[in-house]
């Protein structure tokens, strides 16, 4: 039996969670795809790869997803390895991935390793 990835929904000091907040905003279709990508993660961990997920930049990924009312995007790190944080998602309108969605991801991971002791 293979291991299975840990996925854990990065959470902010007051107990606010971007990801979880960003999966309840999804329509039913783009809900569907985005947790049946995170699953994927779970499952294949560090192999999974394009056109399901993307390294970006410094150690963060992106999880791809589409559906015909948008795609969507879900940014993560990997911590040691078996395990995945999960930081904040969008529905992507550009080709590239916005700056600010990366910036935003550094700036949880780092403040996540700040708080858990890298």
């Amino acid at each position: 039996m293979t291991d299975v990835l840990k996925v854990e929904f990065y959470t902010k000091e007051d107990g606010a969670c971007p990801i979880e907040e960003f999966l309840m905003s999804l329509d039913k279709a783009q809900m569907a795809k985005t947790t049946w990508t995170i699953a994927a993660l779970q499952q294949h961990g560090w192999k999974l790869r394009e056109p399901y997920s993307k390294s970006l930049d410094d150690g963060i990924f992106e999880l791809r997803s589409q559906a015909k009312s948008g795609d969507t995007r879900v940014l993560y790190f990997f911590i040691a390895s078996n395990a995945a944080v999960l930081t904040n998602g969008f529905i992507k309108q550009t080709r590239k991935t916005p700056r600010s969605e990366l910036k935003t991801a550094l700036k949880y991971r780092a403040d996540y390793e700040r708080r858990k002791g890298k």
